[in-house]
């Protein structure tokens, strides 16, 4: 029981990242509590100490931080002040403070100087080996893998791992794989280069890790060697699981078509070779496709396909076919086993390969110059020549003429130093493209490196910065994402009235169903109407001054006549209103709704207003994902693939019954469309580790933790299944499938502390130099300060303080 709970611990571990831990593991015993321990028969870590300097203190921290890891496992990781609680033959002596115990009850199994267990990867490494030191053989030679070999034959398969250095990553992920799969596969691990030349590997100067599955399991003679399969990945803890997982499907049979079945593989991100079966053939095709199944294996998985089943509609003249990772189904006509091998390990996976490492040579040396993606993206287009051709370039004669004019114009600030607005002028120029002709708006651009006499003006302390001048009114400010789509609609949006003020029944339906909803119908179905009883109600000024605030995000309408209102409304089966309201219109043929609107400020208007726009069920995409997170609400998310499926299409029906019914309030139901948000899969990939069969649904966000939970595949996706498998994560009764990936965003690589650096290589150096300034007849000896950057400056006044900044779809 205990090692099903651990591999159920250890797949989450493998394939999410931790979320921000609450509180540490790590736990400080008394003399009692310690006594008490001793007596409990479990297996602890302990580290002895009395103060802490410099050393010690990186130590403790590395220490923490195994607590949280070795948890999984049973193991408890404690520390002991002996300045409180002197326990006898661990708090005296030299070994004081330079040793760690292994005890199991009051047995030490082992102890270890510090230098040993140095980091977490080490502490962890070093404590699974010594637990498991009956289960994991270590071996020197060659002829002893060989006697551990003739005893596994018939019984089991065996997994040999060679780590030159132990404690490092590899020498951890190595003994994580042990710890759940030894009692599957007996687990050998090495250091020594004379193994590794029994294996078969060339090259005995390099460092790498490696790891071999021997299939001793199908020998039954003993004089018959063990034929291996060597694992061509880094060695993680991800990759051999993945490696394990295909030692175990070597071959898959299917009545499908390659495009519709679906192997382990394809979760894996492996190559598949598909081969089809004749019913008269069929022995020797399954054989054909063992060989190459075992060939292959660890690197390609193999499904026979037999054509007698009617599902199977490939065309005749193909006998084969392949699918990549990412990759489509291409069909071939396969001539000979050998034809596949070398197809697979000469072309294939060696483009893969190729690729792969083309990617990381670039990857390292974009590195040793920027710090992120946009950076990067500016650096690799820096040769190419911005065409401005369809934006006015502004300047301190043009600027005051070119935005006090009666059109729209829409001016971007930037310098062309910075990596961001580099990157977002190209899409500004895009957008600039795709209005060029369109009467009454313009779109314009200050250079703030050269014109910094405009930026201050503008009180621009931000860039880029895109402001839009009307006549006869303040400047607006643009807080979309920085992309074409976004700017492109929200400018499209600008150029109607905000609100449309409305004097009749007909311009109500007109604005909610009929030619100016049609206007904006491709920018957004959603209507926003404020109803008073008249033009003098206190509130009309504030609807009034939340809509110029909105203006370019939200359509809004104002209708303030109370006899035409109660007209209007009686007409409109099932509509009562208490004035002032507002009416949310999500186009022809979906029900209103109303909402009571309390006498407020414009700035809190505008939050409600943001409010009632939302979907009860929406779609979630890069855009409109900060609104619904601001709900804090849990998130109940499905996941589908193709909209128009049988699958997907019944799966949003049964989530819609409780919906509509309240049976979900406390809840976010929303889907993902992974076709038109493909980060979808990476968000589902960092909850479960895996993309199961779509579609899928999960419950995340919840105020308990930071679990995913995730529907049982196994169970028809049916709204009262739903309501039930809610109702059990909710009394504890499910368990998690993964953990909330860590929310923390830095860059990509460390900062470089260079003065830091200086004073480590020559400490007396910066005071040595230090300039000495006279000030008022005494010499003031300035401090050096380290000044990033990336210094927070004063945000541009906004005219819309709710709406959450979101930056870049770049």
């Amino acid at each position: 029981v205990h090692r099903i709970m651990c591999i159920v611990y250890l797949i989450a571990f493998l394939f999410s990242l931790t979320s921000e831990q609450c509180s540490s593991k790590l736990m400080e015993d008394s003399s009692q509590s310690f006594m008490e321990r001793m007596h409990t028969g479990k297996t602890s870590f302990i580290y002895f100490g009395n103060h802490v300097n410099p050393t010690i203190k990186l130590f403790m921290e590395q220490l923490e931080m195994s607590a949280d890891a070795l948890q999984d496992y049973g193991i408890s990781v404690v520390k002991v002040n002996c300045s409180k609680d002197a326990i006898a033959n661990y708090c005296t002596g030299e070994k004081l403070m330079t040793k760690a115990y292994l005890f199991r009850g009051s047995e030490v199994l082992r102890s270890f100087d510090i230098d040993t267990v140095f980091d977490v990867n080490a502490i962890v490494s070093h404590v699974l080996f010594s637990v498991l030191f009956n289960e994991v053989r270590y071996v020197h030679t060659p002829a002893e893998l060989l006697r551990v070999e003739s005893t596994a034959k018939q019984n089991s398969d065996i997994v040999v791992g060679h780590i030159p250095v132990l404690g490092l990553p590899e020498h951890r992920a190595l003994m994580e794989a042990a710890f759940v799969y030894g009692t599957k596969y007996q687990f050998v691990q090495t250091s020594g280069t004379l193994v590794l030349k029994h294996m078969g590997v060339v090259d005995l100067s390099s460092s790498q890790a490696r790891l071999w599955f021997l299939h001793c399991k199908g020998v039954s003679r003993r004089s018959d060697p063990c034929p291996s399969t060597p694992m061509r990945k880094p060695l993680n803890t991800i990759n051999i699981h993945t490696f394990l997982q295909l030692m175990e499907a070597p071959l898959t049979e299917s009545v499908l078509d390659p495009s519709e079945v679906d192997v382990v593989h394809l979760h894996l991100g492996v190559p598949v070779l598909y081969l089809f079966s004749q019913p008269q053939t069929q022995h020797l095709d399954r054989a054909t496709a063992q060989t190459l199944g075992l060939q292959l294996r660890g690197e390609v998985g193999v499904v026979l396909i037999h054509r007698d089943n009617p599902n199977v509609k490939t065309s005749l003249k193909y006998n084969a076919a392949y699918r990549l990772p990412q990759e489509d189904v291409k069909y071939f006509t396969l001539n000979s086993a050998e034809g596949v091998v070398k197809l697979f390990k000469e072309e294939l996976l060696q483009e893969q390969k190729l690729e792969n490492e083309e990617e990381d040579e670039e990857h390292w040396s974009d590195l040793d110059i920027l710090d992120d993606e946009v950076s990067e993206s500016v650096y690799r287009d820096r040769d190419l020549m911005l065409d401005l051709e369809s934006v006015i370039e502004l300047t301190s004669d043009t600027f005051q003429i070119t935005v006090t004019q009666d059109d729209i114009t829409v001016v971007l600030f930037y310098f062309k130093w910075d990596a961001v607005c580099m990157a977002f002028i190209q899409s500004y120029i895009e957008v600039a493209d795709a209005l060029e002709g369109m009467n009454g708006v313009k779109l314009a651009a200050v250079n703030c490196g050269e014109w910094t006499d405009i930026c201050s003006d503008q009180n621009v302390t931000s860039f880029p910065t895109v402001l839009i001048y009307r006549p006869m009114a303040a400047a607006q400010l643009y807080r979309g994402m920085l992309g074409t789509k976004s700017l492109h609609r929200f400018i499209l949006l600008s150029l109607g009235s905000s609100p449309y003020i409305l004097s009749s029944s007909a311009e109500v339906m007109s604005f909610l169903e009929g030619d100016l909803y049609s206007k904006h119908m491709y920018l957004t179905p959603v209507k926003v109407l404020g109803l008073f009883s008249s033009t003098h109600d206190m509130g009309v000024t504030s609807f009034e001054e939340a809509a110029r605030l909105l203006r370019g995000e939200s359509i809004l309408g104002l209708f303030a006549h109370k006899e035409m209102i109660h007209v209007w409304t009686s007409e409109v089966e099932g509509l009562s209103v208490n004035l002032p309201a507002l009416l949310v219109s999500r186009g022809p043929g979906v029900p209103y709704e109303v909402y009571s609107l309390p006498s407020s400020s414009p700035t809190d208007l505008v939050s409600l207003i943001k409010q009632v726009e939302l979907d009860r069920f929406p779609e979630l995409t890069v855009e409109n994902l900060p609104w619904y997170l601001e709900l804090g609400k849990p998130l109940l998310l499905l996941f589908i693939g193709k909209e128009d499926s049988t699958e997907s299409t019944k799966a949003l029906a049964e989530i819609k019954q409780p919906l509509s019914s309240g049976q979900l309030d406390s809840f976010l139901p929303c889907w993902i469309h992974l076709g038109r948000t493909p980060v979808g899969r990476s968000i589902l990939e960092k909850y479960l580790g895996f993309v199961p069969p779509l579609p899928v649904l999960v419950m995340s966000q919840l105020k308990t933790g930071e679990e995913v939970f995730l529907f049982p595949p196994e169970r028809p996706l049916m709204a009262k299944n739903i309501l039930q498998w809610i109702h059990d994560v909710e009394n504890g009764q499910e368990q998690p499938a993964g953990l909330i990936p860590d929310g923390k965003w830095g860059p990509p690589v460390p900062f470089f502390d260079f003065l830091a650096i200086m004073d480590q290589e020559a400490p007396t150096y910066a005071v040595q130099r230090a300039p000495k300034m006279k000030t008022g007849g005494r010499e003031d000896h300035r401090e050096n300060k380290h000044v990033t950057p990336n210094q927070k400056q004063t945000p541009h006044p906004s005219s819309n303080p709710q709406a959450p900044r979101q930056h870049s779809e770049l």
